[in-house]
């Protein structure tokens, strides 16, 4: 009879866990954990290449300061005088296609671009008539180039991971610039996701990355939330901090009264 669960990642020998088809104590102490993460999301273990990519992708993504949603979300919500694996949920909760999610949505840009055989002209026409955003292009901070984006291009290029995805990604950029008059830089997102694209990944796993690489941030931000700040003091200042845009006070209609 066929059972309810399925799966090709993990399953247990006895006692023994085994991920992947390899024994769990074997990996403890061999692999790094990077090499560990490429294992069980490909399936196979990486070659030393691969195992550099991987962990320049991720550590590129691991913290960009207090102020990212996530970040907010995650000390506010532990501010609250929740535990810290609630703040670091509310954190990953706060991932979305403005902030983490865009690095699926611009890997399935980008290999769907790539496979199209289209042209990049014609490509960023239809976007940008149809004032639809490009996926992993532009940052509220970075207007000339996103120095991350430069760092992972230039690792590829070294490791031998700078292909037809990533090039597609580069030329993207170059031709919103001329499109548009206005530059749009190739953001940390586009370029993980040209990368890790280009090293086979399928675009369902984008999200992934960011969430795996950003998920010790949080735990870092959490943890100095609840050991340096006092509880409930992140509530906003009514006065100096929040703009009331709604009714001036009114009185209830007398119909309505019943105390």
């Amino acid at each position: 009879m066929e059972k309810k669960w399925r799966t090709a990642i993990t399953q247990h020998v006895g006692h023994e866990t085994y991920i992947r088809g390899y024994r769990l104590l074997d990996l403890v102490g061999n692999l790094s954990f990077a090499q560990a993460i490429y294992l069980i999301l490909k399936g196979e273990l990486p070659t030393e290449k691969e195992s550099k990519m991987m962990e320049a992708m991720l550590v590129s993504v691991i913290d960009h300061g207090i102020a990212p949603p996530s970040a907010i979300a995650a000390r506010a919500v532990a501010s609250g005088g929740n535990s810290l694996n609630v703040g670091v949920a509310a954190g990953v909760l706060a991932f979305g296609s403005a902030h983490g999610g865009a690095l699926e949505d611009a890997m399935k840009f980008i290999q769907e671009g790539v496979k199209s055989g289209r042209s990049v002209e014609e490509i960023v026409k239809e976007y940008l008539e149809n004032k639809k955003p490009i996926p992993g292009y532009g940052h509220r901070y970075y207007k000339d180039f996103d120095p991350r984006t430069k760092r992972l291009m230039d690792i590829a290029k070294e490791l031998g991971f700078y292909g037809p995805h990533c090039k597609f990604a580069e030329d993207v950029e170059e031709e919103i610039s001329r499109q548009k008059g206005k530059r749009l830089v190739l953001n940390v997102d586009g370029a993980i996701a040209a990368i890790a694209s280009e090293m086979g990944f399928d675009w369902r796993l984008g999200k992934g990355f960011f969430i795996i690489g950003r998920v010790p941030g949080l735990v870092a931000h959490v943890y100095e939330e609840l050991t340096t700040e006092k509880p409930f003091s992140k509530r906003l200042d009514e006065e100096t901090e929040v703009e009331y845009t709604g009714l001036p006070p009114r009185e209830l209609p007398a119909e309505f009264k019943r105390v």
